[in-house]
């Protein structure tokens, strides 16, 4: 592995503000746009802002991976910002967020509300190998992290790699990375936006930390 890989969640998504929202009134919402198309919050600009800050004062990566969801890439550009240091930047659909198919842009109420039999037990049943229609498993992202991870040790054995992407992906990296079981990734959810975890020679140091945000958001 490189030696070090540091994994960051974008910031906050106007998605995740809309679904926010949804969650406080108790209501299911199914978004239209592409999810690839969404776009950072205000907070969620913020949010990338101070994470650019933090990872100024740590050692620059060699190597940027950035999923090419339009959230993912604004908080990039974000945190380079605030970087002294131009490191290679490779945007790469391998990690980008966890394919929900048929259920993607609906929150956990509208899910449930259209299907209340397949959504039963639907975060177990995902890491045990199911996926929604026309959608991804767990397992099924754990497999093409592992080829792009396979990818950069041949390249970049022995240097620092930055990794912004989405929560499955920065969760899904302890089964990847750590052997983790993936049955036991659960409890470490949520991963929240604008998060740092870091692995050093493949054992985790930081996970989910954000103490350098001032508002937190999932």
């Amino acid at each position: 592995m490189p030696s070090t890989v540091t994994a960051v969640r974008h910031g906050q998504s106007e998605s995740n503000a809309a679904f926010d929202e949804a969650l406080s009134k108790g209501v299911g919402i199914a978004l239209t746009r592409p999810d690839g198309g969404v776009s950072l919050s205000p907070l969620g600009r913020e949010q990338a802002t101070e994470l650019g800050r933090r990872l100024a004062g740590e050692d620059p990566p060699d190597l940027v991976l950035c999923s090419p969801y339009l959230r993912a890439v604004q908080t990039w550009e974000l945190v380079a910002a605030e970087l002294d240091a131009s490191p290679e930047v490779r945007l790469d659909a391998r990690f980008g967020d966890h394919e929900m198919g048929e259920w993607s842009g609906m929150n956990m109420a509208a899910i449930r509300e259209r299907f209340p039999e397949e959504s039963e037990n639907l975060r177990s049943r995902m890491f045990a190998g199911w996926s929604p229609p026309g959608g991804e498993s767990f397992p099924d992202v754990a497999d093409r992290l592992r080829e792009a991870l396979e990818e950069s040790r041949a390249e970049h054995t022995g240097s620092r790699v930055l990794i912004v992407a989405h929560d499955s992906v920065v969760l899904i990296l302890r089964h990847v990375i750590e052997g983790v079981p993936m049955n036991a990734l659960e409890e470490f959810i949520p991963v929240r936006n604008a998060s740092v975890s870091v692995w050093r020679d493949s054992k985790a140091e930081v996970f989910n930390d954000t103490g350098h945000l001032r508002r937190t958001s999932f």
